[in-house]
């Protein structure tokens, strides 16, 4: 790493991943960082091969306890949700060398919860997670363009249309890991685990 990355001391993190995102975060937004809400979510197929694919995080709740995503019920990732709940997270900015891992048990918000987040789409994103098929085969991207103006067609007209597969989903972390690069590769590496009601940290080797 031949650029100037920021310092991190872990002696005076915050006593929970939560707070520790949330400074990560806001120094990721003030340096210019692009779309540092995406995150890695991976997943596992029923056959036990992992898979991942990139998507917003939407929000990070209770001091890190929740981290929350969505997606479509019928999707590959919905579907391997539902056999095998558990998943990680991952962000990654580059140009600051921070890495972020978060760990745990997904589980799905109620119907209204997701209703209610699916509602506060643009009326675009809305019309995208509707025309559904995620990850099938496509005759022609004629097709797809056709069912967008159909489904834009229905938005227009039903407004409160809800995808019936559209879920926000919790990954309820057990470990938080938070890495940060140095040029000279002494690397800081600090992690929270789950202990009782709050967390523990642990500072672990480059």
């Amino acid at each position: 790493m031949d650029r100037e990355l920021p310092d991190f001391d872990p002696a005076g993190a915050p006593d929970d991943p939560g707070g520790l995102f949330a400074e990560w975060l806001a120094a990721a937004r003030d340096a210019g960082v692009l779309d540092p809400q995406v995150v890695t979510l991976s997943t596992v197929d029923p056959q036990g091969a992992p898979d991942a694919r990139v998507l917003v995080l939407r929000d990070v709740r209770g001091g890190g306890a929740e981290w929350v995503f969505a997606a479509d019920a019928d999707s590959p990732k919905g579907r391997q949700l539902a056999g095998s709940p558990s998943a990680a997270l991952t962000a990654y900015w580059p140009a600051q060398g921070r890495q972020i891992r978060v760990r745990g048990p997904v589980e799905p918000s109620a119907p209204e919860v997701s209703a209610a987040e699916f509602l506060t789409r643009s009326p675009a994103s809305r019309a995208a997670v509707l025309v559904g098929h995620q990850s099938e085969a496509l005759d022609s991207p004629e097709a797809y363009d056709r069912a967008l103006r159909e489904v834009a067609e229905r938005l227009a007209a039903a407004p409160g249309t809800v995808a019936p597969g559209h879920t926000v989903y919790l990954l309820r972390a057990h470990e938080v890991e938070f890495w940060q690069g140095h040029p000279g590769r002494r690397h800081v590496r600090l992690r929270y685990g789950r202990a009782g009601g709050g967390w523990s940290r642990t500072l672990l080797w480059p």
